[in-house]
C-alpha cells in the first residue's frame, strides 16, 4: 500500500513546518549519500533553513567540491523551482495518459 500523496505547498503550522523540515533535510541528505555511494559521483548539498542556518553535506571535501564548481565552464543542467514543477505537473499527465492506452488498448 502506497502513501498518501500530499500538496505541495507551504505549510503554515511553524511547529509543523520545522519538524517536516528536519525530517526531509535528513532524508534529503540520506539520498545524496546514497546516490553518491551507488553513482561514484560528487555531491555537494548546502541548505539554510527560515532562520538563515546552515546545513551542508558532502561526499567528499566541500571546498573541493565547490572549487570544481565555480571553475567548471562548460554548459551544465541547472534547476530551479519553477523547472520542477513544470517537470512534475505538466507532462506526467501526458505520460500516463499514453500508458494507459498502451496498456488498455
Amino acid at each position: 500500500m502506497g502513501r498518501k500523496k500530499i500538496q505541495i505547498t507551504r505549510i503554515v503550522g511553524e511547529r509543523n513546518r520545522q519538524v517536516t523540515f528536519m525530517k526531509r533535510r535528513f532524508g534529503l541528505m540520506k539520498k545524496a549519500y546514497e546516490l553518491s555511494v551507488l553513482c561514484d559521483c560528487e555531491i555537494a548539498l548546502i541548505v539554510f533553513d527560515g532562520t538563515n542556518k546552515l546545513f551542508q553535506y558532502a561526499s567528499t571535501d566541500m571546498d573541493n567540491v565547490l572549487l570544481k564548481y565555480t571553475e567548471h565552464n562548460e554548459p551544465h543542467e541547472s534547476r530551479t523551482n519553477a523547472d520542477i514543477r513544470e517537470v512534475s505537473e505538466g507532462p506526467r499527465a501526458a505520460v500516463q495518459e499514453q500508458a494507459f492506452k498502451i496498456t488498455f488498448f
